[in-house]
């Protein structure tokens, strides 16, 4: 090449000839720090060969390589970098372990030599596969030198000076997949992977407990040691297993069974202990749950009282003396001192909601076994009823087979013997008479021990239909209690009306109780706890709905009670009919404010 460095109108002759336009064209050498041992740009790190190698994603470009590609210069070749503008080259996924590189464009001219000249300066080439068509396939040594040969894509190569067509082209180079490079990464990858078990069994085994030490063999010696440790309660646990592992071996034979049985005597003993143990550590639980309850309950306290500080801060006579830095403050702290105490309110309903199913599961699970064993009961006494009949037929045959065969012997005698055959004769009779009194007593008594047997089944169907309606009950109350309470956090509204709600069913309360209608402090809970339930209900309840809210607070109010307390309170409550035909159903609503206007 005779062209020089510094002559920029010679370069844009060459690139004129070659069909690009001329960037970038100075008097200063466009290469300044061109390594003429490399062929290539020295400003190119080294990328480190044990990263991109190990990942199917191609390496992130350095930051510090040049944004604009410069022309290289080789013995018989010259490489001609792509206009910038343009986008980048598209290149295919890159196979995991790549070493090959598919290079297209080449020159008709060029040979092997040439194409070793130009890409040896990425690094060492193993092998070249160079076809007829114009590309070829070059395999490296290393995975990051096809970093440095897919720098060289988009390049225009020229052949010396010569313009013609068979001596130019343009490169593209890609990833290529080949078997080798996936066998060579194949194998570094289980290698890897062997070396990863390696080093977690190694750190398996350094966090790995100790073994324990071994038993010793069965001995009178050891036996009367075993004995004693036994019956001490710290050395009971190591004791226990050297026991366990003596009977597991075989140890017990008719000279040492005297010894083993002792020893599982002592061991025997300390199940009170062990039930004491436990019944200790529950106490305790308990006396915890109800320390956290009170603890709880006077953290509510205090709660209320600092909300209450807050609220009466926010009143006119106090908030119109503050700034705003310090109402802005005062809002804020307000907030999440009421989020705080309802989370906290929230946990401690719902410990007693607990406690509560508790209780109720326990009362609600007595009855059955107590029905249970009245059934056992009436059951055995049918059987004993049954067999005491049979046998009082079979003697009553007995006495018809021997009456007969007297009538028979009585033809036969001779009338010396008429007069003790017939006072006989009437011993059996009345005793006939008596054993037939007698089966009719039993016979009358077993109608009766199984009709009270059926009207027992029958309780029990109706017990366990009453107890599949009060759990569909409950579930539908629940479902209804989430429902109010999702209205209920609708707006502050609600909860003003319910408070109005509230104040006037106490007033109806207390005018009602005053006039007599209520009869006691009982009912006058009652009526506002039902006033304040069918308050929610707009579309009025059911009484079996009702009173499963209510049995919910006391298992003992009855469905009977509440109907005839309801019905008396004409001004408060008010009962309605909906549906038509089989779906006609009753139901009561709260009309404590219009018989408010009426009285």
């Amino acid at each position: 090449m005779g062209l020089p460095m510094s002559d920029p109108t010679a370069w844009a002759t060459a690139m004129n000839n070659l069909g690009m336009a001329p960037m970038g064209m100075t008097g200063q050498p466009l290469l300044p720090d061109f390594d003429p041992a490399l062929g290539m740009m020295t400003g190119i790190p080294p990328i480190n060969p044990m990263m991109p190698g190990l990942g199917i994603v191609p390496p992130p470009i350095p930051p510090d390589m040049p944004a604009v590609k410069e022309i290289i210069h080789c013995k018989s070749c010259t490489l001609f970098p792509p206009n910038p503008h343009l986008p980048p080259p598209a290149t295919r996924e890159r196979p995991p372990g790549c070493k090959t590189v598919f290079v297209g464009g080449l020159p008709e001219n060029g040979t092997e030599q040439i194409i070793m000249e130009v890409f040896e300066q990425c690094g060492e080439v193993i092998a070249i596969r160079k076809s007829k068509k114009n590309f070829c396939h070059i395999r490296f040594a290393e995975e990051f030198m096809v970093d440095k040969a897919l720098y060289l894509s988009g390049y225009r190569i020229r052949l010396g000076s010569s313009t013609d067509k068979k001596d130019t082209g343009r490169l593209h180079v890609d990833f290529a997949q080949a078997r080798d490079d996936l066998y060579e990464w194949e194998c570094k990858q289980r290698m890897l992977a062997r070396e990863e078990r390696h080093r977690r069994r190694l750190q398996e085994e350094r966090f790995r407990p100790p073994s324990p030490p071994p038993v010793v063999h069965y001995s009178d010696h050891e036996c009367s040691i075993v004995a004693d440790k036994l019956k001490d309660d710290t050395k009971f646990l190591e004791a226990i297993q050297t026991l366990l592992t003596w009977i597991e071996r075989g140890e017990v034979n008719r000279r040492t069974a005297n010894n083993f049985y002792s020893m599982i005597q002592s061991a025997n003993s300390h199940i009170r202990r062990l039930v004491n143990e436990k019944a200790a550590h529950e106490k305790e639980m308990e006396e915890a749950k109800e320390k956290f309850k009170l603890a709880l309950s006077g953290i509510l306290v205090q709660f209320e009282q600092i909300v209450a500080v807050y609220h009466s801060a926010s009143k006119q006579k106090a908030w119109d003396h503050f700034t705003k830095a310090q109402r802005k403050n005062i809002s804020v702290w307000c907030k999440q001192a009421e989020e705080i105490r309802n989370i906290h309110n929230d946990e401690l309903m719902g410990i007693r909601r607990e406690e509560e199913m508790e209780m109720s599961d326990e009362e609600i699970e007595d009855p059955p076994e107590m029905k249970e064993t009245e059934e056992s009961a009436l059951v055995s006494q049918v059987e004993a009823l049954k067999e005491e009949n049979d046998s009082l037929r079979w003697q009553l045959d007995a006495y018809r087979n021997e009456v007969e065969l007297l009538k028979q012997e009585q033809g036969k005698a001779s009338r010396d013997e008429d007069t003790t055959k017939e006072q006989r004769m009437k011993f059996l009779q009345q005793a006939l008479q008596g054993m037939q009194k007698h089966l009719l007593k039993v016979q009358e008594e077993y109608k009766k021990r199984e009709a009270e047997l059926e009207k027992v089944k029958e309780d029990k169907l109706k017990m366990e239909s009453l107890l599949e309606s009060l759990k569909e009950q409950q579930s539908m109350a629940d479902e209804e209690d989430k429902e109010r309470d999702a209205a209920d956090g609708q707006g502050n509204e609600s909860s003003t009306s319910r408070v109005c709600a509230c104040s006037q069913e106490e007033c109806a309360a207390e005018k009602t109780s005053s006039n007599g209608l209520v009869k006691s402090e009982r009912e006058v809970l009652l009526v506002g706890i039902i006033s304040t339930f069918l308050h929610v209900h707009p579309f009025g309840a059911s009484i079996e709905y009702i009173c499963s809210y209510l049995q919910r607070l006391d298992s003992k109010i009855c469905t009977a009670e509440v109907e005839v307390l309801m019905t008396r309170l004409q001004n408060t409550f008010r009962q309605e009919l909906s549906g038509v035909g089989a779906s006609l159903e009753k139901r009561w609503k709260f009309c404590g404010f219009d018989g408010l206007k009426m009285t």
